[in-house]
């Protein structure tokens, strides 16, 4: 697949080369459908404003927690039933994570890109009921794989039929509880010929560094979120919340949604002048 050809679709508009880039943000774990729309419209018109594309993104189930006791979210039922919400007052689109092959069908039913977590990247079955509901897979790279394996979860996808496949950065264990990011890995997944995500939060991480739930280094996802667009990628996955640490899941790699248009406003910046020399 040349170059030029790395793009998908998602509702009005394209991710990929030559395209806006695109911002993929929102809460953690969904908790209300207010608090929902209140992020979902904020970071929207942010992204209108500085002319970008946007998906809201929040998971119905945070099924791979550090302890039995951490909070998960509403389910499947309740959590559909809020990004639906969403998209019918906002018009935008909407990810969500699934974690079981019996998740699938229901949730493609309402959202426009099926995200698979990282841990999961390598679930055959999981990756094949989603590429065959022919809607947008976003796969997380599992901490565990180098950017060039991704071929095989690649090809696994695109054996249905579907080629609208997203692949995300968000880090490689290193030591304990820290993960780095290798930068190299944002080009060598585009040569795979899909666009790439870069997940600016979780890729500060820290887990179980705080005991019975995961830590992090919120202050430098800024720093992170630039070099990755200076090197070359066509998104960025951020988590936002009005009041991080308040946050069920993730609080200390969310984003505060008051200082979302600062972070905006210098990635757009950065992508604007880097964009001629990206590959």
């Amino acid at each position: 697949m040349r170059s030029k050809d790395r793009t998908v679709k998602i509702g009005d508009f394209s991710i990929g080369s030559g395209q806006r880039l695109c911002l993929i943000a929102g809460p953690c774990v969904l908790e209300s459908t207010e608090l929902a729309l209140t992020i979902a419209r904020t970071a929207s018109e942010l992204a209108a404003a500085n002319r970008i594309n946007y998906i809201f993104k929040a998971s119905f189930d945070k099924a791979n927690r550090t302890s039995f006791g951490s909070a998960r979210g509403p389910g499947l039922r309740e959590g559909l039933s809020t990004l639906a919400e969403i998209k019918r007052q906002l018009q935008i689109p909407v990810l969500t994570d699934v974690h079981e092959v019996h998740q699938v069908e229901q949730t493609a039913a309402v959202v426009d890109v099926l995200q698979i977590p990282a841990f999961l990247c390598r679930q055959t079955d999981l990756l094949l009921e989603a590429g065959r509901t022919g809607k947008a897979v976003n796969v997380k790279k599992g901490q565990f794989l180098s950017p060039d394996l991704m071929l095989h979860v690649v090809e696994k996808i695109r054996s249905t039929g579907n080629s609208n496949i997203l692949l995300t950065e968000r880090g490689t264990f290193f030591g304990y509880t820290d993960l780095v990011v290798d930068m190299r890995s944002l080009l060598k997944m585009r040569a795979l010929g899909q666009p790439v995500i870069y997940d600016a939060g979780h890729s500060l991480q820290q887990p179980g560094a705080a005991g019975s739930s995961s830590g992090g280094e919120r202050q430098y996802i800024p720093h992170l979120a630039r070099g990755a667009v200076a090197v070359g990628c066509d998104g960025i996955f951020l988590e936002i919340h009005p009041d991080p640490d308040t946050s069920p899941s993730d609080s200390k790699t969310i984003w505060p949604l008051d200082r979302l248009e600062h972070i905006v406003k210098e990635i757009v910046a950065v992508h604007n002048c880097c964009q001629d020399f990206h590959p």
